[in-house]
């Protein structure tokens, strides 16, 4: 498994790689946890169990990202609508189902992003 550090060094782009690092410096932060590789692109702070009804089950990152070619996606905990009064304030974004999509980490209101991160970290330790 890869460090985050020898991760962070491989990204191409520039502003890219400026985002995880502002990322990684907020989220270690904000949950008190070290960042860890889930994977070979993920950086991952903390860990959550989780069980499906169908059974399945298995540990995830409790909170995450992962900074792609086209923009930095985030692994919250939970669906988007519990994030929905932090998301309308946060600046441009797109969502997924439980992602939520920045092609500028920096041009995000930080106050509001620690503040989802936060909620996000909170949910996966209930």
């Amino acid at each position: 498994m890869t460090d985050v550090e020898t991760f962070l060094a491989t990204i191409d782009d520039e502003r890219r790689q400026r985002d995880a690092r502002l990322l990684v410096e907020l989220m270690t932060e904000v949950t008190g946890e070290q960042p860890a590789m889930w994977g070979s692109a993920i950086v991952g702070f903390g860990a959550r169990h989780y069980r499906y009804e169908s059974g399945r089950e298995g540990d995830v990152a409790a909170i995450g990202f992962s900074p792609r070619k086209a923009q930095t996606t985030l692994y919250l905990t939970g669906y988007m609508e519990s994030y929905a009064d932090l998301l309308e304030r946060l600046g441009p974004h797109k969502t997924g189902k439980g992602c939520l999509y920045l092609k500028r980490v920096d041009q995000a209101d930080q106050k509001v992003l620690r503040d989802i991160v936060a909620r996000s970290f909170e949910q996966a330790q209930e």
